[in-house]
């Protein structure tokens, strides 16, 4: 079982900057994949940014150039740092890690709203 808790949201205005944050409660090494996704009101939920164990990260086209995603392993910490933020990037972002021993097991945590003022 692991535990994930986000913080760092909140309200900013457009073009400015946020680091969300996902700690875990297992030591994240022995996680295959972290992610960020997010959910906008009345939209599905977005896959946004990967990094997997190795290092390796993958973005949604809408945010490369301007989110980047880490890892501190030493903390159990994921980060996504989001500059020039747009309205558009308004959602309850969400962390998820993915272990896979045989199956591949997924959990979330609560999510941590962002608000982008125009």
């Amino acid at each position: 079982q692991v535990q994930l808790v986000e913080s760092g949201g909140g309200l900013v205005q457009a073009g400015g900057s946020l680091r969300l944050s996902c700690v875990a409660s297992t030591s994240i090494s022995s996680i295959n994949t972290m992610e960020w996704y997010r959910q906008a009101p009345g939209k599905q939920r977005e896959l946004v940014a990967t990094i997997t164990s190795g290092g390796s990260t993958n973005y949604v086209d809408s945010v490369k150039g301007r989110f980047t995603i880490s890892r501190d392993n030493a903390k159990n910490m994921v980060y996504l740092q989001m500059n020039n933020l747009k309205p558009e990037d308004t959602a309850v972002y969400y962390c998820r890690a993915t272990v896979v021993v045989g199956a591949a097991r997924h959990y979330w945590g609560q999510g941590t709203q962002v608000t982008v003022a125009s």
